[in-house]
C-alpha cells in the first residue's frame, strides 16, 4: 500500500507538469485571451448593401437614432479617431445612442471593427468617452443563452465568450466563461485580464481535450499570471464531471520560450511485480541545431534491471530525413539467487532514413535498418510496447540502399548492405556491400532511322547485369569472432542474355536466344572421402570432408534455348435458366534448352574425388571416377556437372461460368464467376541426363468463389517407382526410387481457403491495417513515429469501428509430405479465426484464436473489450493462455497531448515468477 500511495503521488506530478506546459505554446498576447482562445469558426459576414458612412468627430454629431423610425438599421458605420483609426460596426436588427451621442448600443448579429480586432455578438456597447466597449449574448424565449461574443485579434484564432470588456485605446480587457481550441486542447469557463504591462491575469480556466463546452474531465487552474517568457500558476488541480480530485500541484512555473529549446525529461513511475519499483524513461532533450536533435533516457528498477536509450531526429527540408534509435536494456526476473535473476542484456539499433525524391534526381539514398538480439523482443515486452506481433516477431530485416542512373538512363547501378535475422534459431546472414549494374536491353541491329517494321533480326536484344557481393552467415553470437570472419564468402557474377521474339502462324508466339553467365570467386573447396563413417546405426559408404581455400577462380557456362507459347479457347453454350456458358482457357508452352558438360577436368570446375589413403570414389551414375566441384558452398556456386538438353513444358487452366444474375430484374444479365483460376501443371524432361530424366511433376491453382470463399492448393508428383534396398543378404524396410517411370505418386500437397462472414468489414480493418504500415515503412517516419504508430495500433480507436455490427473470419491451411520414395508421410494442419461484435454502440468486444491440431489445443488466445467514452476510452487486453498470457487494462484520454492521462492495471508474461 505504501508503494501504492507513493506511486499516485510520483504519477500526480508527472502528470501534471506534462500538462500544465502544454500552455506554454499559446501564441503571442496581443489581447487580454488571445493566448488561450483560439478556436476557428466561420466569420460572420456583414449583410449591409448601404454604404459606409464616415463621422467627422468622435462624438457623433448629427447622427439621428434610426430606432424612431420603426424600421431595423443594416447600415454600416465608421467612427473616424485620431490617426485615421477607424472604427466600423454594423446591426442587423438595430443600432441606439446615447442623448450625448457618446454611447452606441447595437443590437441583433452586431459586428465590430478596429484595427485588427474584430468582434460578433448579439449585444455590443461602446463608450467613446471612455474607450470601454462590451459585448454578450441574450436569452431566447426558451430561456438559452445564445448570440454569444465571437472575437479575434490579429493572426490568432477566434474565440467564444459569454461576455468581454475591452478598452480600444489601453487594450486592456477582461473576458467571461471562454470557450476555444488551441492545438487539440480547449479552454473553458473562468476569466482572463490583460494588464498593461501585457501580463494576463487568468482566473478559473479549465483546459481538456473534450471538446464539448461543458468538459466530462479538465484541469483547472485556480489563478495564474502568464508573461511572455514564462506562466506562473497557483494551485492546479484534476476535475472529473465537475468532481475535483485530490490530485494536484500547490503551485507552479514554467519557463514559456518562444522556440525549441533542450530540458530535462521527467521520468514515469511505477511498480513492477518482478523488477521493483522503477523510474522509466527520463532524461534529456537536446537541440543540437535547427536540423539535429537528441534525446537520451534511461530506466532504473530498484531489483537491479536498468535501460538506456539514444534517439536523434534530423532533417533537411526538400533533401532528407530521418532518425536513430539505440536502446540497450539489462534485466533481471525471478528471485534473486536464482537462475532467472541472471542478468538478460539485450539492444536494439533502429535507422530510418528517407531522401526526397526531387532533391537529387537520378540519385537515391534510403535505409531501414531493424537490428537486435535473439532475445530483445520477448525479454523487454516488445520494446515496452506488451504488443504481441512484437512480442512473437522472430523474422527481422534491415537494408541500406544506394541507387545512381547515369549513361542516360541505359544504365542502373545500385549498392546494398542487407541483413537478415532469426530470432528463433539465432541465425543471421549478412550481406555487406550488395552491387549491381544493370544495362538497359538494346537492339543492335536496329536503326534509329528506321522506316516501317522491324524485320525480324532487328528484334535482337542484348542485355548486361553484374551482381557482386560479400556474404556471411552465421549465428548472432558468433557474428564479430575469428571464427565468422573466416567464413566470408565473396564473388561477382555476370550475365548476358541475348534473345529474340516473333510471332509465327498467327498464333504461335515464339522466343530463342541464349544466356551466358561468368562468375568471379575468391573461394574454393577441396573434399576428401572418408571410409567407415557411422550414421543413423550404419555404416556409410563414405562421407566428405570439405576445406575452404582462398584464392581467385572463375568459371563461365552458357545455356542455348527456345520456346513458344499460345492460347486455346474452348467455349460451350447452353439453355439453362442459371447456366448460361462455360469458358475454359488453356495456354500451353514448351521451351527447349541446350547445356553443355562443364565439368571435363580440363577446365578447371571439377576435380576427382579420393578417399583419405589416396583410392578413387567410383561413381556408379557416370561409370566413371566420381568428380566434385571446386565451386561448392561458394556465393555463386558453379556449373553443374553433365550436360543437359532437356524439354520443360507447362499448361495453366482458367475455367470460367457465366450463369444468370439474381440482382438483374430484366431476366437478360448475367455475370462471370471464376471456378478456376490459374490451375497449373509443370515439369521437364534432361533427355542428355544419364538416369531420372523426367522431373517432378508440380501443380498449384486458385479458386475464388465468392467475396467470403476462395482456395488455394498447390502439390508435386513423383514419377518414378521405388524398390526396397539390400544390406548384408536382408531386405531393408528402406525404400528408394527406381529408374523406371510409374504412375506419378502424390508426395507434397498444401491447401488453404479463408472465410468471412462479413467481407466489407474484412477488407476495411485490412486496408486501415495496411495504410499504417504503409505510412509507416515509406513515408520515412522516425523509430519515434513508428512506436507512436504501434501504439496506435493497440489504441482502441486506431481500427475499432464502431459503425460496423460485427465481423467473424476463419483460414485453414493443411499441408502434406513425404520422401520421393513414399516415406515417413507427414501432416499439418491449422485453423485460425477472429471477430468482433458490438454489444451496444458504444461496446464491442474482439477476439482472435486458433486450433492447434499437433497438441490438440486453443492456439495463443486473445481477448478485446472497447468502451467509447467520448473524450475517454477503455480497453481490456487479455491472453488467457500460452507463454504470454497476461491482461492489460486501460482507461485513457482519447487525445494524445495527454497521453500520460490514464489509469493502467497490467500482467505482463514475464512478471510470472
Amino acid at each position: 500500500m505504501l508503494h501504492s500511495h507513493t506511486n499516485l503521488k510520483y504519477l500526480r506530478t508527472a502528470i501534471f507538469l506534462s500538462f500544465i506546459v502544454l500552455l506554454v505554446s499559446a501564441g503571442n498576447s496581443a489581447f487580454a485571451s488571445s493566448v488561450f482562445y483560439k478556436m476557428q469558426m466561420i466569420q460572420q459576414q456583414d449583410t449591409t448593401k448601404i454604404k459606409t458612412k464616415k463621422l467627422k468627430d468622435s462624438k457623433l454629431k448629427g447622427v439621428t437614432d434610426t430606432t424612431k423610425k420603426g424600421a431595423s438599421d443594416t447600415t454600416k458605420k465608421k467612427i473616424v479617431k485620431p490617426a485615421d483609426e477607424k472604427i466600423e460596426y454594423s446591426a442587423e436588427d438595430s443600432t441606439k445612442y446615447s442623448k450625448d451621442h457618446s454611447i452606441i448600443y447595437l443590437y441583433g448579429k452586431a459586428r465590430v471593427t478596429y484595427q485588427t480586432f474584430e468582434l460578433d455578438a448579439d449585444y455590443i456597447e461602446y463608450n467613446s468617452k471612455t474607450n470601454i466597449m462590451f459585448s454578450s449574448g441574450r436569452k431566447d424565449n426558451r430561456n438559452k443563452y445564445v448570440g454569444k461574443p465571437i472575437f479575434k485579434m490579429g493572426k490568432e484564432g477566434t474565440s467564444v465568450a459569454d461576455s468581454l470588456y475591452y478598452n480600444i485605446k489601453s487594450g486592456k480587457g477582461r473576458v467571461f466563461n471562454t470557450f476555444s481550441e488551441q492545438e487539440g486542447g480547449f479552454f473553458s469557463g473562468g476569466q482572463s485580464k490583460r494588464q498593461p504591462d501585457n501580463d494576463i491575469d487568468i482566473k478559473g480556466v479549465t483546459y481538456s481535450t473534450c471538446n464539448l463546452p461543458h468538459p466530462h474531465y479538465g484541469l483547472f487552474i485556480t489563478k495564474g499570471i502568464v508573461t511572455n517568457k514564462q506562466i506562473i500558476t497557483g494551485p492546479v488541480y484534476l476535475k472529473i464531471e465537475d468532481i475535483p480530485l485530490p490530485l494536484g500541484l500547490p503551485f507552479a512555473f514554467f519557463p514559456k520560450p518562444n522556440k525549441r529549446t533542450s530540458g530535462v525529461i521527467i521520468p514515469s513511475v511505477g511498480d513492477d511485480a518482478t523488477r521493483g519499483f522503477y523510474f522509466q524513461n527520463g532524461g534529456y532533450y537536446l537541440i543540437l541545431n535547427d536540423y539535429w536533435d537528441a534525446k537520451v533516457l534511461g530506466t532504473y528498477y530498484t531489483r537491479g534491471s536498468y535501460g538506456t536509450s539514444i534517439t536523434s531526429n534530423y532533417t533537411t527540408r526538400y533533401k532528407y530525413n530521418g532518425s536513430i534509435k539505440i536502446d540497450y536494456e539489462s534485466n533481471r526476473y525471478g528471485v534473486e539467487g536464482t537462475p532467472e535473476y541472471t542478468p538478460r542484456k539485450d539492444y536494439s539499433i533502429q535507422w530510418v532514413h528517407t531522401q526526397n525524391a526531387n532533391a537529387n534526381p537520378g540519385t537515391t539514398f534510403s535505409s531501414s535498418v531493424n537490428i537486435k538480439t535473439s532475445a530483445y523482443n520477448t525479454n523487454t515486452a516488445g520494446g515496452g510496447t506488451n504488443n504481441f506481433n512484437a512480442i512473437t516477431e522472430n523474422a527481422l530485416s534491415s537494408s541500406v540502399n544506394y541507387g545512381k542512373v547515369f549513361g542516360d538512363g541505359m544504365f542502373n547501378f545500385t549498392a546494398s548492405g542487407l541483413t537478415s535475422q532469426n530470432t528463433n534459431t539465432k541465425s543471421v546472414d549478412i550481406t555487406l556491400p550488395n552491387l549491381t549494374l544493370n544495362m538497359t536491353s538494346f537492339s543492335p541491329f536496329d536503326s534509329k532511322t528506321r522506316i516501317g517494321p522491324q524485320k525480324w533480326y532487328q528484334k535482337l536484344t542484348v542485355g548486361y547485369s553484374m551482381v557482386a557481393a560479400n556474404s556471411i552467415s552465421t549465428v548472432d553470437s558468433l557474428l564479430f569472432t575469428k571464427h565468422s570472419l573466416n567464413q566470408l564468402r565473396n564473388g561477382v557474377s555476370q550475365t548476358i542474355p541475348v534473345s529474340l521474339n516473333f510471332t509465327a502462324l498467327h498464333y504461335f508466339n515464339f522466343t530463342m536466344g541464349g544466356t551466358y553467365l561468368e562468375k568471379w570467386q575468391f573461394q574454393s573447396v577441396r573434399e576428401t572421402a572418408i571410409k567407415g563413417v557411422l550414421k543413423n546405426g550404419q555404416v556409410q559408404p563414405y562421407t566428405t570432408a570439405i576445406d575452404t581455400v582462398n584464392g581467385f577462380n572463375r568459371s563461365g557456362e552458357y545455356t542455348l534455348n527456345m520456346g513458344v507459347s499460345t492460347k486455346i479457347y474452348n467455349t460451350a453454350q447452353f439453355n439453362g435458366a442459371k447456366l448460361k456458358a462455360l469458358r475454359w482457357v488453356m495456354t500451353p508452352n514448351i521451351n527447349m534448352s541446350y547445356h553443355p558438360d562443364f565439368s571435363a577436368l580440363s577446365l578447371g570446375n571439377y576435380k576427382n574425388l579420393f578417399y583419405q589413403d589416396g583410392s578413387a570414389v567410383y561413381d556408379p551414375i557416370y561409370g566413371r571416377q566420381k568428380r566434385y566441384s571446386i565451386h561448392d558452398n561458394t556465393l555463386y556456386g558453379g556449373p553443374g556437372e553433365g550436360q543437359a538438353g532437356s524439354i520443360s513444358f507447362g499448361l495453366d487452366n482458367t475455367v470460367e461460368a457465366k450463369v444468370a444474375s439474381a440482382k438483374d430484374t430484366t431476366g437478360t444479365g448475367t455475370k462471370k464467376i471464376p471456378i478456376i483460376q490459374g490451375l497449373s501443371f509443370s515439369g521437364s524432361y534432361n533427355f542428355l541426363a544419364p538416369s531420372y530424366k523426367l522431373s517432378d511433376i508440380a501443380f498449384s491453382g486458385r479458386s475464388q468463389f465468392t467475396d467470403k470463399l476462395g482456395f488455394t492448393y498447390n502439390g508435386s508428383f513423383n514419377p518414378y517407382k521405388t524398390k526396397d534396398t539390400l544390406y548384408n543378404g536382408a531386405t531393408d524396410p528402406t525404400k528408394v526410387l527406381k529408374d523406371r517411370l510409374a504412375i506419378p505418386r502424390l508426395t507434397s500437397f498444401g491447401f488453404s481457403f479463408g472465410y468471412s462472414l462479413n467481407a466489407a468489414a474484412f477488407k476495411a480493418r485490412n486496408d486501415k491495417l495496411d495504410a499504417v504500415n504503409n505510412k509507416s515503412t515509406s513515408s520515412g517516419m522516425t523509430p519515434e513515429q513508428a512506436e507512436q504508430l504501434r501504439e496506435v495500433n493497440a489504441d482502441p480507436n486506431a481500427f475499432v469501428d464502431f459503425k460496423i455490427p460485427w465481423n467473424f473470419t476463419f483460414s485453414y491451411r493443411l499441408d502434406y509430405t513425404r520422401t520421393d520414395a513414399g516415406l515417413t508421410p507427414t501432416l499439418t494442419n491449422t485453423l485460425n479465426f477472429n471477430g468482433d461484435l458490438n454489444m451496444t454502440p458504444k461496446w464491442k468486444v474482439q477476439f482472435t484464436s486458433g486450433y492447434d491440431f499437433q497438441t490438440n489445443g486453443l492456439s495463443p488466445t486473445s481477448f478485446a473489450i472497447y468502451r467509447d467514452m467520448h473524450c475517454w476510452d477503455m480497453s481490456i487486453n487479455w491472453i488467457p493462455i500460452g507463454t504470454y498470457r497476461s491482461y492489460n487494462l486501460t482507461i485513457r484520454v482519447k487525445a494524445s497531448i495527454l497521453q500520460d492521462l490514464k489509469l493502467s492495471k497490467q500482467q505482463a508474461y514475464y512478471t510470472r515468477f
